[in-house]
């Protein structure tokens, strides 16, 4: 999928309480081929589920289309009661660019999407958010106001003829949304009371909208209006949030529920503690929150890093710890477990191109290297060395930065933690990814050669995938270099008791380049552009001579240290 247009679809269902009719649904979206089905939501209380899955646009715009037209047959909407607002079997279809691909151009898809829908399914369809094609349809609560239940009025009326589709009520599958929009959080935050009345204060101090301005300040004062009659508002706290409050009878409590439309604005973290604050205020407690559906990487990242600055502890911890202090900082599995691997949605894609080097433990991957096969070879083994030299000098920075005496020191060990953790993962992802690019090499030389037109393919094939392989070697050159830096800074003002830990490190980053540089001349050798390969060798030949002066200079800062 490198490089190519990749959407996400986020279909909402009128239906989270029958297993077999979902898995209707589920199994027409992945009967088609070039999609991938990352998540199955359902909630009892408010019975809807909320699937969300991803591919290029074609596959994903087919794979709404069937699941769409499966809803409408396995759901009757004139037998549907939910908490949720709702106006469809299939009650709202957003498609999100992911990547490599405008919102302008998603709204193009969107549209195509929801007039076959129209004009196959005979289903009414509303254009929402970036596809909309009237202002106020921009909104999905202007779009969905009155519901199921008020559709036969509504599409009586010219002002409310829909987009796409027949403006003649459709009893069983209701009508549908299909918009384009950014990335949107659905996020629930719980608290210890059942009073829905209760949680929509807090609700209305979180969300942007806000609540109406009453006279006095009462909630039995008189709506408050402008010249013009409309009535006046007071903001609340966080931008691009809506939400209310509701109470959930699965599980006993009142959550405020959220839709976060814009994280830039208001990160996950924020809206979580903008409701901690409001429900302290009025006497109650925040005692966990779920996300509904699944969460971009850095979401989660980003509420880590808050939580730990909060503590005044070291941001360069590992990935999967600052998840696990996302995740308990926020109570995210108070209700259910919370698996990063299922909740996250770049995880859920990664799992199309597998680490299995990365998941072997060390005597396992020691067992393979040892074998007779030629994978993992020199170049993993270099980015691996590497990966421990970059770990090496960020444990002494977080110890560094943990330190009693330097507490005032923490923020300046923590970017460097922070540093060496980014240095860490970029080589743990090039021992696989070494791996891959020669069997790249191997896939090209298995290429047919028959003919004349087939020689001159798998030549080009078998040039570009040597290129590859000598820039994944490459790369690790400029990795471990950037080590030494960590390394440098921690013999040099680091915790003097873990000095030998850094000089250990350089030990390992210089492993790491000069490894590397083996493997970017073996197979430089066999390139024919020599233009290119003169380039890169030079380029190489500078980081092997800069990495040994670093190392000196490291091994003469322990030296120091060590006696």
């Amino acid at each position: 999928m490198q490089n190519q247009p990749l959407i996400e679809c986020v279909p909402n269902f009128s239906e989270g309480r029958d297993p077999a009719v979902l898995k209707q649904i589920t199994d027409a979206i992945e009967a088609v081929e070039g999609v991938k089905l990352l998540d199955v939501d359902p909630g009892k209380a408010t019975n809807r589920t909320v699937v969300t899955f991803v591919g290029a646009p074609e596959p994903v715009i087919e794979a709404a289309f069937q699941a769409m037209k499966k809803a409408s047959e396995v759901i009757d909407m004139s037998k549907h009661t939910g908490e949720h607002p709702r106006m469809g079997a299939t009650d709202v279809c957003p498609l999100i660019p992911i990547a490599h691909i405008t919102m302008e151009e998603v709204a193009k898809w969107a549209h195509k999407l929801a007039r076959r829908v129209g004009e196959e399914l005979g289903i009414p369809i509303y254009m929402y958010e970036s596809a909309a094609t009237k202002p106020a349809w921009r909104n999905l609560a202007t779009v969905r106001s009155g519901e199921y239940e008020a559709l036969p009025d509504k599409l009586a009326k010219p002002e409310w003829k829909p987009d796409y589709g027949p403006a003649k009520f459709n009893a069983t599958a209701g009508a549908t949304a299909v918009g384009a929009r950014d990335f949107l959080i659905a996020y629930n935050v719980n608290l210890n009371t059942t009073s829905v009345r209760r949680a929509n204060s807090v609700a209305f101090d979180v969300r942007e909208q806000g609540r109406l301005k009453r006279e006095g300040g009462k909630v039995s004062g008189a709506v408050l209006k402008d010249e013009n009659g409309n009535a006046l508002r007071e903001p609340g706290k966080c931008k691009g949030v809506k939400g209310i409050g509701w109470y959930i009878e699965e599980y006993g409590i009142a959550q405020i529920s959220m839709n976060i439309t814009d994280v830039r604005q208001t990160p996950l973290h924020i809206a979580f503690e903008a409701c901690r604050e409001s429900a302290n205020r009025r006497g109650m407690r925040v005692t966990g929150s779920e996300l509904v559906g699944l969460v971009p990487l850095q979401v989660m990242l980003d509420a880590g890093h808050y939580f730990l600055q909060q503590q005044r502890r070291s941001l360069g911890a590992s990935e999967e710890e600052v998840i696990k202090i996302a995740v308990k900082s926020m109570g995210l599995d108070e209700l259910s477990p919370f698996d990063p691997q299922q909740k996250i949605i770049e995880y859920q894609l990664a799992e199309d191109t597998p680490t299995p080097l990365l998941n072997m433990n060390l005597r396992t991957f020691s067992n393979e290297t040892a074998s007779e096969s030629v994978a993992p070879g020199g170049g993993s083994v270099a980015a691996y060395v590497g990966a421990l030299g970059a770990s090496l000098g960020t444990m002494v920075a977080n110890l560094s930065s943990h330190r009693r005496v330097w507490d005032d020191r923490w923020a300046e060990f923590s970017e460097w933690a922070e540093r060496g953790q980014r240095i860490k993962d970029g080589l743990l992802a090039l021992v696989d990814e070494d791996t891959r690019s020669f069997n790249g090499i191997i896939a090209a030389v298995r290429m047919p050669k028959g003919t004349e037109a087939e020689k001159a393919a798998r030549h080009e094939a078998m040039q570009e995938a040597t290129k590859y392989a000598t820039e994944v070697p490459f790369r690790t050159m400029e990795l471990a270099l950037e080590t030494f830096e960590v390394c440098k800074a921690m013999a040099e003002k680091g915790n003097p008791n873990s000095a030998s830990d850094a000089g250990v490190g350089a030990l390992c980053a210089r492993a790491a380049v000069h490894g590397a540089w083996l493997n970017v001349r073996i197979n430089a050798g066999d390139i024919e552009d020599k233009a290119w390969v003169e380039a890169k060798l030079s380029a190489a030949q500078s980081i092997a001579a800069r990495a040994d002066a670093l190392e000196q200079e490291v091994i003469g800062l322990v030296e120091r240290h060590v006696g």
